[in-house]
């Protein structure tokens, strides 16, 4: 499973994922800041790479969009905001047990809550 972490959640998670042996980026190191959450959600798609926010009620909205046009993304994970965007070990943790659970990845139309 691969992932693509949405800026809204630090670069530190995508490294500590990396360690452990899980395919993660983040927006930051990728330099997309300040692009659309369509935008971001793209980019994840091209890359083969489930998108990973904060931003629950902006991609539950695009989730449904990409169903409703028939556009396919590579799925969506939606962390809690309980979770704290720089809280790395915790978000970390919970992402390895989901790359566990789903080593070919997601659906290209699921969404998966944290």
């Amino acid at each position: 499973m691969k992932f693509y972490l949405d800026e809204d959640l630090s670069p530190k998670i995508a490294e500590r994922l990396r360690k452990k042996g899980v395919d993660a980026v983040s927006a930051i190191e990728t330099g997309n800041l300040q692009i659309s959450d369509r935008e971001q959600l793209a980019c994840a798609a091209r890359e083969g790479r489930s998108l990973v926010t904060r931003n629950i009620r902006h991609f539950i909205v695009l989730a449904q969009e990409a169903i409703r046009r028939q556009e396919p993304h590579a799925g969506i994970v939606l962390c809690p905001q309980s979770m704290r965007g720089f809280e790395v070990e915790g978000i970390a943790d919970a992402l390895i047990r989901v790359a566990k659970r789903f080593p070919g990845g997601l659906g290209e139309f699921d969404v998966l809550y944290l």
